[in-house]
């Protein structure tokens, strides 16, 4: 029979082996295309932004990354897909405040724990939700907005990308601050639902910035205020929600990067750096802020400080969506 001393080299030296094997794999990574999941309708919010980080990041790596479309259940069917991929770096998937945080109350059955069965590559973009309606919708402010909708709930609707998606979540928020109740209209992603709002076949909205800068530009819709402290460039005309008087709808929404449980550290901290040199390109960069995005910087890049972003949110909108839908 082996001894105890026999028996923890023999542990060490499989250790060393896992070790070096990984290193090795991250040295020849990537040999092929990578697939990046974008768990929403192309044209949306989370879409844009995976499409123009993911261009410049290819170019880093040396591969294509193919970007696949695969929707279903606010994007936690997707993510579901991801988490069972195998953890090799060639399947990312970008999730988001409503994939990766809101799920957790919103889906009781949920088949992924965003905290523990991905690994946090990192941010991509912060993304400002603003409160939109479509362009004939009679009120002409926020607060004209809020005593409209609290005297007409019943025959108004809102538009949504998905139960779980970001836009759902928001406008829950929203509607929960109003203390109203409309009927929700959920669409195959946000790209259909603002497709909707801009046709006047829905009410209003809460949607991700980056999503709507040219039709609030353009005046195909209207948008009555952004739900942060400080007016975003993108918008500047568009006042925040403290000025228009809701000071308590604060929503800045997240989309990130994140790979299966297991994927071996050198591999997510090549796409880090990746992502990271990405986030200093000044074209990428110019694209993302032109969109409304608000950039991570500095320790707010790292795969440490994702995973600590998804605990967070999670304890942050369980109570509020439990609230909205208590029968979850």
């Amino acid at each position: 029979m082996p001894s105890l001393k026999l028996l923890h080299r023999l542990a060490g030296g499989i250790a060393a082996l896992a070790l070096s094997t990984a290193i090795a794999t991250a040295q020849d990574y990537p040999i092929k295309n990578i697939t990046l999941i974008v768990p929403f309708a192309a044209g949306g919010p989370t879409d844009a932004v995976s499409r123009i980080i993911a261009e410049n990041m290819q170019k880093t790596l040396g591969q294509t990354i193919v970007i696949e479309n695969r929707l279903g259940a606010g994007g936690t069917t997707a993510s579901t897909q991801a988490k069972e991929a195998p953890p090799d770096g060639y399947t990312l998937i970008t999730g988001h405040m409503g994939t990766h945080a809101a799920s957790v109350a919103m889906y009781p059955n949920l088949k992924y724990n965003p905290a523990t069965d991905f690994e946090p590559i990192g941010m991509i973009a912060g993304t400002p939700v603003l409160i939109l309606a479509r362009k004939d919708f009679p009120p002409k402010d926020l607060k004209e907005f809020v005593e409209y909708v609290k005297a007409n709930a019943a025959k108004l609707n809102m538009a949504h990308a998905g139960i779980g998606s970001v836009s759902d979540t928001s406008c829950l928020m929203l509607n929960a601050l109003l203390g109203v109740k409309t009927q929700a209209i959920p669409y195959q992603g946000t790209g259909p639902a603002m497709t909707a709002l801009v046709a006047g076949q829905v009410d209003y909205m809460c949607d991700q910035i980056v999503n709507v800068v040219p039709q609030v530009q353009a005046g195909t819709i209207k948008a009555y205020a952004v739900a942060i402290k400080s007016r975003s460039p993108a918008l500047p005309n568009v006042p925040t929600t403290a000025e228009a008087g809701l000071p308590d709808f604060q929503v800045t929404a997240w989309n990130a990067l994140f790979a299966p449980k297991g994927t071996p550290k050198p591999i997510v901290d090549k796409l880090n750096a990746a992502l990271s040199k990405a986030l200093d390109d000044p074209a990428t960069r110019k694209r993302l802020l032109d969109l409304g995005s608000e950039l991570p910087e500095g320790q707010a890049r790292s795969s440490a400080a994702l995973g600590e972003l998804v605990k967070s949110e999670i304890a942050r909108w369980t109570p509020i969506i439990k609230a909205a839908r208590p029968t979850n």
